[in-house]
């Protein structure tokens, strides 16, 4: 039997059992060997009958002396078996499980493992699991350390252990890792790491049969991103972009901007113009902390790419966020001619334009756009593959354009070369000068109230507030119950504050009433703004300085220091108070070092440390959350890793003397996949 072989091809499987599999993702005789354990029982030690006490999880060996099946007065079908050793009897008892009593006969040596309970004023095994011990034959569920798997309906983890032991002696496993990998690394082959990790005689085995599955998950992932990254690489861009030419004009534009770019946007902007002017195309993802100017960085590239004939299309997640791009890029460049247009849900431009600006409504535009250069998307992490490899097809082009990708979530690095090895990477650490930090409290229950009056009277004096309310679920699309959360939350202040005008957005609302309230906000007309957490990151209120966060527990590190980055853009002294729903230190310990830091690298740090990876987003999009064993908090691992990718893969993705490295890694797709 091979590994590719479906599953129904393995003995007492058929399609029944093939179907119940599938709910757990196993299709093939290799899915079901990688459906590795989330624990393990143990029972190394087997204990004399006579020594077993109730609330006990035990293991012990004997033989059937009374076996019978019976009805209680419920109704219940029940099994009772009498099971001694050299040192006493104890009793076990099954329920619905009528077959036993024709399964397990007296005089057979059986196997007993479980929890041990007082049942019926006895000392017994209630529900155990068992199994008929023949000589020579090594238990599987009731001694060592025994497997637990991830189960569905009609399929438990005994079922799959006996059908994972029969494989393993049955099927052929090929080694793929090259020799010199494992040998340098001390790590076991895929045989013995099969063996180890299902049926482990210690915890050793477990762990190196662990650290070997670990490397060999982002080994595979880090080849993947290389073999995507060379695709792209051998791509032709649709135009030659000049640098040299218009570096004049260039020079003029970012002199008159109405303020100085920082020492890191000048250094980006130098990899971005090297980029351009090359024959493959850009594949870049922009990172900038909060306020770091990532959308000037854009904007320049796409003025760059209009001075070269070429035009611009900018991705925004939400209608809002590309409305207060198209108004930045207007700014910026429609004094020099270039004609931008919004193309979101609710605005269709009909004339031509240089630079589009749209949310997803962009990917049903009728007809393509003519002649782009440069695709720009935001926040990446809200559209999915398939989406922004529709944008790129929309460019009317056999060839690909440029890609500047924006986030304003800072990944640590060493994880960032793996999510995105397929990238080049530019980071924006420095903000620009005069920006003032954000004044950041850890505000306790008992001061909320004393917190909200001291917000009334600032506003009063013409500050402006954001609310955030509570994150219920980790979900792009917003929950009817976060919109009920913030319903009930703008009710309670607008009782509070009569005399205030408040105001709510989320995300459900019709397009046009969201922009009426942006806009009254912007305005200064309504003070307090009650919002659901997946409204945008990067709204733009220079008059707004107070940010609160309720239940701010709920959320990483990350995404609050994203909410706080939406005050503090003004000249005027900001604020953002952190309100927990629960309290605890680890809590208290978590939200102080928001208050006690402002970089967003450094908090990203914290982030993976204090709730991992998931956190981070583009992990989930790039399939890291699929990863089953590799730890993306050891960056050690994550290092290693990249390191043997780039050893085997010699450059120029040459696999011809690792064929079955090769062959394994071909499984994946490996198309251009944008972003």
């Amino acid at each position: 039997m091979n590994l590719t072989d479906p599953v129904e091809k393995i003995p007492y499987v058929g399609k029944v059992y093939a179907k119940r599999l599938e709910k757990l993702g196993v299709r093939s005789v290799r899915d079901l060997l990688y459906h590795f354990p989330f624990r393990y029982q143990d029972y190394t030690q087997t204990t004399k009958i006579s020594l077993l006490t109730a609330g006990s999880d035990a293991a012990v060996r004997g033989k059937i002396i009374k076996i019978g099946s019976l009805r209680t007065k419920g109704g219940k079908f029940m099994t009772k078996a009498a099971v001694a050793d050299e040192s006493g009897a104890v009793e076990a008892v099954w329920f619905f499980q009528p077959y036993l009593a024709r399964t397990l006969k007296e005089g057979i040596e059986v196997g007993l493992a479980g929890k041990v309970e007082n049942f019926g004023g006895k000392t017994s095994f209630v529900s155990p699991e068992f199994e008929i011990l023949k000589e020579g034959a090594v238990p599987t569920h009731t001694a060592g350390l025994v497997p637990v798997y991830p189960e569905t309906a009609r399929l438990t983890s005994k079922w799959l252990r006996s059908r994972i032991r029969n494989l393993l002696n049955s099927v052929e496993i090929k080694e793929f890792i090259p020799e010199e990998i494992l040998r340098a690394r001390q790590l076991l082959h895929l045989r013995e790491s099969l063996e180890k990790i299902h049926f482990p005689k210690n915890i050793s085995d477990k762990d190196r049969a662990r650290q070997r599955f670990a490397l060999e998950e982002l080994l595979l992932f880090n080849l993947r991103s290389l073999k995507r990254r060379l695709v792209w690489e051998k791509q032709k861009t649709p135009l030659k972009i000049s640098y040299d030419r218009y570096q004049n004009g260039l020079d003029q534009f970012i002199r008159k901007l109405p303020f100085s770019l920082t020492g890191a946007q000048k250094s980006v902007l130098e990899e971005i113009f090297k980029d351009l002017t090359g024959e493959k195309p850009m594949n870049r993802l922009l990172q900038g902390d909060v306020g770091s100017g990532k959308t000037v960085v854009a904007a320049i590239a796409a003025y760059l790419t209009y001075l070269n004939g070429a035009k611009t299309v900018f991705m925004a997640p939400t209608g809002i966020l590309a409305d207060q791009h198209f108004q930045t890029l207007s700014v910026l460049l429609k004094p020099y001619g270039i004609r931008v247009a919004l193309h979101s849900g609710s605005q269709k431009p009909k004339e031509d334009c240089d630079i589009w600006v749209g949310t997803h409504a962009l990917f049903y535009k009728k007809g393509s756009f003519q002649k782009v250069g440069l695709v720009v998307i935001d926040e990446q992490h809200r559209f999915g593959v398939e989406q922004r490899a529709q944008l790129i097809q929309k460019t009317e082009s056999a060839k690909i354009p440029h890609l500047l990708t924006l986030t304003a979530t800072p990944i640590p690095r060493t994880l960032a070369l793996t999510v995105y090895g397929d990238l080049d990477l530019s980071v924006l650490d420095e903000l620009p000068p005069g920006r003032r930090p954000i004044k950041t409290f850890v505000v306790p229950s008992h001061k909320r109230e004393d917190g909200y009056q001291w917000i009334r009277q600032r506003v009063k004096t013409g500050d402006q507030a954001f609310v955030i309310c509570p994150l219920i679920e980790e979900s792009e699309v917003e929950s009817m119950q976060q919109v009920r959360a913030a319903t009930a939350e703008f009710k309670k202040l607008s009782k509070l504050m009569p005399d205030v005008r408040i105001e709510l957005l989320h995300g459900r609302m019709p397009a046009k009433d969201k922009s009426l309230v942006m806009q009254a906000f912007k305005s200064g007309t309504v003070k307090i703004l009650v919002s659901t957490p997946v409204v945008e990151v990067g709204i733009d209120v220079p008059n707004a300085t107070i940010m609160v966060v309720e239940a701010a527990e709920r959320f990483g590190l990350a995404s609050l220091h994203q909410l706080r980055g939406r005050v503090g853009r003004g000249e005027r002294e900001s604020y953002c108070f952190l309100f927990a729903e629960k309290e605890s230190p680890e809590i208290s310990r978590r939200l102080q070092a928001l208050a006690d830091n402002d970089s967003g690298f450094q908090l990203a740090e914290m982030d993976l440390k204090f709730r991992g990876p998931g956190e981070i987003y583009g992990v989930k999009q790039h399939g890291l959350s699929e990863l089953k064993v590799a730890d993306l908090t050891d960056s050690r691992l994550l290092k290693d890793a990249q390191e043997a990718a780039q050893s085997v893969s010699q450059g120029d993705f040459n696999l011809e003397k690792y064929p079955d490295l090769e062959k394994e890694l071909n499984r994946f797709s490996t198309s251009i996949t944008v972003l």
